[in-house]
C-alpha cells in the first residue's frame, strides 16, 4: 500500500494543536490576570458606592469590556445619572480601540471576517498588546486566534467575575484603594510597554503621546485628555515614519 504523506499531514488532528495554543495563550496571561484583580475590585467597590448592585457591575463589565471607560463612568455617576454625558466620555475613552484595531488589521488579513470580527469584541489593551507582540514574533507574521482567545478568555472572565466579587466585597471592605490596589492599573501597563520595546528612537512618539495627555489632564477639564494623547502619538509617528 502506498503513503500518501500530504494524506497523512491534512489528516493530523487539530484539535491537541488548538489546546496547546489555548493553554499557552492562558498562561501567557497569567501574570496579567492576576494584575487584573485588584483594580477590578476596585471598580466593583466603586460602583457600589454608586448604587450599582452585584448584578449590574457584572453585566457593565460584561457587556462593556473597557476598564479605561468604566471607570469613568463611576468617577461621572450621579443620581440621577447623566447617561448621555457618561456615553459621550465612555465613547471618546474607548476611541482609541480604533487606532488599535487598524494596527491589528495587517495581522488579521487571514482570517474570515465572521470570526475576526466577534473576537475583537474581547480585544482590551492587554490582549491587545499580548496578540501584538505574539503575531509580531511569529515567521508569519499573524496573530493565531486561538492564542488570543485563550488569552482573553483569562482576561475577561477575571474582569467579570472579580468586579462582581469587588461589588459583593465594597460594603465590607470599604475604600479598597486605601491598601494600594488602584496602583495595579499603572503596574500592568509598565509590563505591557516593557514587552514592546523596540529602542529609544521608536519610543518618541510615545513620548509625545504622553506631554500631550498630561498638558491636557492639567488644562482641559473632561477625558479629552485620551483622544489628545492617541491623536499626537498617532501624528508624530506619521511625521517620524515619514521621514526615516
Amino acid at each position: 500500500m502506498t503513503i500518501n504523506h500530504s494524506q497523512v499531514l491534512t489528516a493530523t488532528p487539530a484539535g491537541p494543536v488548538l489546546r496547546n495554543e489555548v493553554r499557552r495563550g492562558l498562561r501567557a496571561s497569567l501574570p496579567v490576570m492576576l494584575g487584573f484583580i485588584p483594580f477590578a475590585l476596585v471598580l466593583g467597590a466603586q460602583a457600589t458606592q454608586k448604587g450599582l448592585s452585584v448584578v449590574e457591575v457584572a453585566l457593565m463589565t460584561g457587556l462593556n469590556f473597557g476598564g479605561g471607560s468604566e471607570f469613568t463612568a463611576m468617577s461621572l455617576w450621579t443620581s440621577p445619572p447623566q447617561v448621555l454625558l457618561i456615553v459621550a466620555m465612555s465613547a471618546l475613552v474607548n476611541s482609541r480601540h480604533i487606532l488599535m484595531g487598524a494596527a491589528l488589521a495587517p495581522y488579521l488579513r487571514h482570517l474570515p471576517r465572521r470570526r475576526a470580527v466577534p473576537a475583537l469584541f474581547f480585544m482590551c489593551d492587554e490582549s491587545w498588546a499580548m496578540a501584538l507582540a505574539d503575531a509580531q514574533r511569529q515567521a508569519a507574521r499573524r496573530i493565531s486566534l486561538t492564542y488570543y482567545l485563550g488569552v482573553s478568555a483569562g482576561l475577561y472572565l477575571t474582569w467579570v467575575v472579580f468586579t462582581a466579587t469587588g461589588a459583593a466585597l465594597g460594603p465590607i471592605i470599604g475604600d479598597v484603594e486605601r491598601y494600594g490596589f488602584d496602583m495595579a492599573f499603572t503596574a500592568v501597563f509598565l509590563v505591557l510597554l516593557r514587552g514592546m520595546w523596540k529602542g529609544v528612537r521608536a519610543c518618541r512618539p510615545w513620548l509625545v503621546s504622553l506631554v500631550v495627555a498630561a498638558a491636557t489632564y492639567l488644562l482641559v477639564p473632561g477625558a479629552w485628555y485620551v483622544a489628545a494623547g492617541a491623536a499626537a502619538g498617532l501624528v508624530a509617528a506619521a511625521v517620524w515614519g515619514a521621514r526615516e
